[in-house]
């Protein structure tokens, strides 16, 4: 795709009917993206065709961490990102990224729906966003080149592989084995040759990436459920009228189980490769021993009343 460029910070003066501009940095077809495109076809339908989303996939219009400025500045309309890359802007997106916060898939998605979602949403606004939904990203696992992860005891002295997050670096570190933030493009390759012992991530990443060549025991202990996040620049969303504002609100909530229903089967898919494939998986029996560790990290990153609330209210759920 050409032209990506005009679409960066300085793009003035667009009609209040051209394409809401999307940005994502996974691929087309992956279901966040698909999702977004989905969301189009509902606002041209619902605006008889005032608006659509123009989506521009692959990371083309830069990485999260430099659209996120772009958006908030006004440069793009509508911007797909994991939850950890607002965590320096905004400390109540770390609520959803916290360790062993959730209970399951199913206790994430309510929590996330509800009234602690719609908090965390609202939190963004005063940083030139505004929330309009929150895509799942999986149950995060860890996996490595030596043996099942039964015990925080197993990982001592491993190197694993997190993302470029402090919270994950720290909860690496609080489970006894040695952080080691990359970007994904380089776990396969440290991997196989022996510069990490194994990284967490979920089911589509581990077949997608083919980190299960150099990782095959694949542990169960889904120790985070961080959500992705659908924001939008107040600059545009600002020149929307009232009734485009909501039409563009319900149809982004209205991507929302499209985008599960696309990602469950996704994730099913790729366990049932790795699986075929000889990949050695095991459940943990006592995650709470796992879940005491990082507790720490907890206190650490828990530093405002509303934060400490919200993991309350996730929790009584």
């Amino acid at each position: 795709m050409t032209g990506g460029s005009a679409l960066l910070p300085g793009r003035k003066g667009e009609a209040l009917n051209s394409p809401l501009i999307a940005t994502d940095h996974h691929p087309a077809g992956y279901p966040t993206v698909a999702a977004v495109q989905h969301m189009g076809k509902l606002i041209h339908e619902r605006t008889d065709g005032r608006l659509n989303i123009e989506m521009f996939a692959g990371g083309y219009l830069g990485s999260e961490t430099d659209t996120i400025e772009v958006t908030a500045s006004g440069g793009l309309d509508i911007n797909r990102v994991a939850i950890a890359a607002l965590n320096t802007i905004e400390p109540t997106t770390i609520v959803p990224s916290l360790p062993f916060l959730f209970r399951s898939k199913a206790h994430m998605r309510k929590a996330l729906d509800g009234p602690a979602g719609d908090i965390i949403l609202e939190s963004l606004k005063p940083h030139g966003l505004i929330g309009l939904c929150f895509y799942d990203s999986g149950e995060r696992c860890f996996y490595n080149t030596k043996k099942p992860i039964l015990t925080p005891e197993d990982m001592k002295g491993m190197r694993i592989r997190v993302q470029n997050s402090d919270l994950y670096v720290s909860m690496v570190k609080a489970l006894g084995a040695d952080a080691a933030p990359m970007p994904l493009g380089e776990v396969y390759q440290s991997l196989v040759r022996g510069v990490i012992d194994g990284a967490e991530n979920n089911w589509p990443s581990y077949q997608g990436g083919r980190h299960f060549e150099g990782a095959p025991y694949y542990s169960l202990t889904r120790h985070a459920m961080a959500p992705e996040v659908l924001v939008m620049s107040s600059s545009r969303w600002n020149k929307l009228s009232k009734t485009d504002q909501d039409i563009t609100k319900q149809a982004a909530k209205d991507s929302v189980p499209f985008m599960r229903d696309l990602w469950d089967k996704r994730v099913n898919e790729a366990r049932i490769t790795v699986l075929r494939l000889g990949v050695k998986t095991n459940e943990v029996n006592d995650l709470s021993a796992f879940g005491e560790k990082v507790r720490p990290v907890w206190d650490r990153f828990l530093v405002t009343e509303q934060q400490k609330a919200l993991v309350n209210s996730i929790r009584n759920i």
